[in-house]
């Protein structure tokens, strides 16, 4: 997951969501509700009810990739970053489908405080499934503090010792360590450490995806997703357009090396 041998591309799709009046893309009161985690318990707030209708296959344009690529898909083995879009923690959820589907294990670093158990178990009821199905092919472990989050992804290798996953998504990364109440010294060294353990999962058979909204933010500390930038393998911006459209851009791609 260095930099070695990168090769960027840029790719657009064009996404259509139909967003009826309880979408994705629109807050709502949120009720609260306890579930399981990988720690511990904790009340989690969720949103109910979340409609969007992602009409597929998605058509590929300015691609040196075959067609039927699909954005909603994470590459293998890789370090994806995704940002742009305000929304990024929500949209993450609709990666989870194809992962699940293929019973694929994910661990799930929610730093947002995004996640929605009742949206997971929606997609499982849609598919004719249980929603105990997905719940015992995805592990949740929440932070609510840069430093939290950042000890979390230090102890990803443990975690896999006990519970092997074959993809890691990591929420608010390195949003968290925006944090004004946090010392800019002790906020950079904290995110030193998230990143060197990200790095140090570069020897896994895990595929890592990083679900960042550090572009809405007013800090002096954007060099942050700078580095993290720097480190992926995989960027991809993801920008709300007019109609309800969202746009998949392929900022950086550096394909597997083959022996």
């Amino acid at each position: 997951m260095g930099d070695a041998l990168p090769r960027d591309r840029r790719e657009l799709w064009a996404v259509t969501v139909s967003l009826p009046s309880e979408s994705p893309l629109q807050p709502r009161k949120q009720p609260l509700l306890t579930i399981r985690l990988l720690f511990a318990y904790y009340p989690i707030s969720i949103r109910e009810r979340w409609r969007a209708i992602m009409r597929l296959p998605i058509t590929a344009s300015k691609t040196e990739l075959p067609a039927t690529s699909n954005p909603w898909a994470l590459p293998d083995r890789t370090l994806t970053v995704l940002y742009g879009c305000p929304e990024i923690q929500r949209l993450s959820h609709y990666f989870l489908p194809r992962i699940l589907l293929n019973e694929k294990r994910v661990l799930y670093l929610d730093g947002a405080n995004q996640i929605s158990p009742l949206l997971i178990a929606r997609f499982a009821r849609e598919r004719n499934l249980e929603p105990s199905e997905f719940n015992r092919v995805i592990r949740i472990a929440r932070a609510f503090t840069c430093f939290q989050l950042a000890e979390l992804v230090r102890r990803v290798p443990k975690m896999l010792a006990t519970w092997p996953a074959d993809v890691l998504i990591v929420t608010a990364l390195p949003d968290l360590f925006f944090d004004e109440d946090v010392h800019d010294r002790e906020a950079r060294a904290s995110f030193e450490h998230a990143l060197e353990s990200l790095r140090k999962l570069a020897s896994l058979p895990l595929s890592v995806a990083v679900f960042s909204d550090s572009t809405s933010f007013k800090t002096k500390r954007h060099d942050f997703f700078e580095k993290l930038r720097n480190q992926a393998d995989h960027v991809v911006k993801i920008e709300a357009g007019p109609e309800n459209k969202l746009s998949f851009i392929r900022e950086k791609y550096k394909p597997l090396l083959s022996v």
